[in-house]
């Protein structure tokens, strides 16, 4: 754990060390704030709640988060720097939950910094305070879904851009498979259990009902697997890429 923790500190260090973080959470407050007063009518609504900003959280995600993971293997690679890395006494598994720990601290914190939104509904109106809350939580753990995913593939490649559109296609794919786009196109093709099954996969389902206030098991363990999983898979990349 003391390896974990000392990661941890080199790469969120790193993320402030140059603007990629602070250059991210401008960029997320500004479209926070846009998408939910004038795309959201935050205003315009009269209820004292944070739904229009939670709403688009996942579409943010979609190329934010990706833009954010793309240098973790990547920027190791191509820089040369990755062989020191494999030299040092720490797992490939330490490594890993140490890069991925400190990205999701970063996007916590971007997080946190939305709190004047919060302070604003509360000035305006008595909105329920647990709902916020456990929309919050559900907007981390999406956002740390997002993150495995980016992070796996920026293992696949030494290139930025190529592990951020594959990132940006393998999450676009989850969002959009419990949409209604998609949902409909499949109605009267697939049978109600398929449905509900392909339903499932989506980062929506499971984020939505979590943004109205319902922590559910199932939907945290979705995203806890969901990580779980694309973790494991980025640390076979690099794995396979050490082997090679």
């Amino acid at each position: 754990m003391a390896n974990v923790i000392t990661l941890f500190r080199r790469e969120f260090s790193s993320f402030f060390a140059t603007p990629v973080a602070y250059v991210f959470i401008l960029i997320f407050l500004m479209l926070s704030g846009v998408f939910s007063f004038y795309i959201g009518n935050l205003y315009e609504r009269g209820q004292a709640d944070l739904l229009p900003f939670f709403n688009f959280h996942p579409w943010l995600y979609l190329f934010l988060v990706p833009a954010i993971a793309m240098r973790s293997w990547s920027e190791e690679r191509k820089s040369g720097t990755i062989e020191l890395l494999m030299t040092l006494p720490v797992s490939i598994f330490e490594i890993m939950l140490g890069k991925f720990l400190a990205a999701w601290a970063v996007l916590g914190l971007a997080l946190l910094l939305t709190f004047p939104l919060w302070l604003t509904v509360n000035y305006l109106g008595n909105p329920d305070n647990g709902i916020i809350i456990a929309a919050y939580l559900g907007s981390w753990l999406m956002a740390g879904a997002f993150l495995a995913i980016g992070i796996c593939m920026s293992a696949l490649t030494k290139s930025q851009v190529v592990a951020f559109i594959l990132a940006v296609v393998v999450c676009f794919v989850f969002v959009l498979s419990g949409s209604s786009i998609v949902l409909d196109a499949f109605t009267g093709w697939l049978s109600p259990l398929l449905l509900d099954t392909l339903a499932s996969f989506s980062f929506l389902t499971h984020f939505e009902s979590m943004a109205k206030g319902v922590i559910a098991l199932d939907d945290v363990g979705y995203f806890v697997i969901v990580i779980g999983i694309w973790l494991y898979a980025g640390l076979l990349a690099v794995e396979q890429k050490k082997a090679e």
